[in-house]
């Protein structure tokens, strides 16, 4: 019994050290039931090339946000419920070495860990917490996602029509099949209400006649974005599973006793803790 609050009052601890350190502008997430499994630095595909994220993992959702100072403040909050995820792992590639695909309805995206290690850890914990909640709750997997945008900088010309993209040429991607496009070929906007239920999102020439009357809308707009690229740097990952060490410092982390009858699988690979 004292185990078990001991683990109850650290768990909430954590979960309010996580939630305060996004600010005013991140939602709650602290709420019966909910576990702070572990947390870490990934790298993360986006239009700027790999960017550094603060990923944390709960026993129900993934949480990830932007870094602003490292350990203690982070923005742009996303979180994703476990049981609309499906991963895929991968093979590296020539920018992203131990990378894997994380689905979702409204984004996919890619990922990349510091090691293989890290990597087989964040997605055996993730598929397990996904697991244990589908069979707990009685939930049912999703089954639509978005399609993963192919990177601005894997293709100099345009996808549709083949113009070499320049600085007044600006890339684009369309939601519809995640081609790299240029503006003239994606002037039309539908609603894909996965990804967003009420937003007119940029589709392609090709995508948008296969849409329903009901997904398109009647007239063109069009955006401008730029694009830009962006380095690898160095990622590192704690599982929330004992005490934290000081910078430098190894750490091989036990496993703890689980609040409200949920039982996380142990944990026995070792961790760097510098960051």
């Amino acid at each position: 019994m004292v185990d078990h609050l001991a683990f109850s009052q650290e768990n909430r601890e954590r979960i309010h050290t996580v939630e305060n350190s996004f600010g005013p502008s991140g939602k709650t997430l602290f709420q019966p039931g909910r576990v702070l499994i572990g947390e870490g630095r990934l790298m993360k595909q986006s239009r700027r090339g790999p960017q550094p994220k603060a990923f944390f993992l709960f026993n129900d959702v993934l949480v990830y946000g932007s870094i602003i100072l490292s350990g203690r403040w982070h923005k742009k909050q996303k979180i994703i419920r476990l049981e609309d995820i499906q991963l895929e792992d991968l093979e590296d590639s020539v920018r992203m070495r131990y990378q894997w695909l994380i689905r979702t309805p409204r984004k996919s995206f890619y990922v990349a860990a510091s090691s293989y290690e890290e990597k087989r850890a964040w997605i055996e914990h993730i598929e397990d917490c996904r697991t244990k909640l589908l069979q707990n709750n009685n939930l049912k997997p999703g089954s639509t996602f978005a399609v993963t945008w192919i990177p601005d900088e894997a293709s100099a010309i345009c996808m549709r029509c083949s113009n070499k993209f320049s600085v007044t040429q600006r890339r684009h991607h369309c939601r519809k099949c995640g081609f790299v496009v240029c503006g003239a070929c994606s002037k039309k906007r539908a609603m894909i209400r996965h990804i967003h239920p009420t937003k007119w999102l940029r589709v392609c020439n090709v995508c948008h006649p296969n849409l329903s009357m009901a997904e398109t809308e009647p007239q063109d707009i069009s955006r401008v974005r730029g694009d830009s690229t962006g380095k690898i740097t160095q990622m590192k990952m704690k599982w929330m599973r004992g005490p934290l060490k000081k910078k430098g410092q190894r750490s091989r982390w036990r496993t703890m006793i689980p609040a409200d009858g949920w039982t996380p699988g142990p944990l026995m690979f070792t961790s760097n803790q510098s960051t």
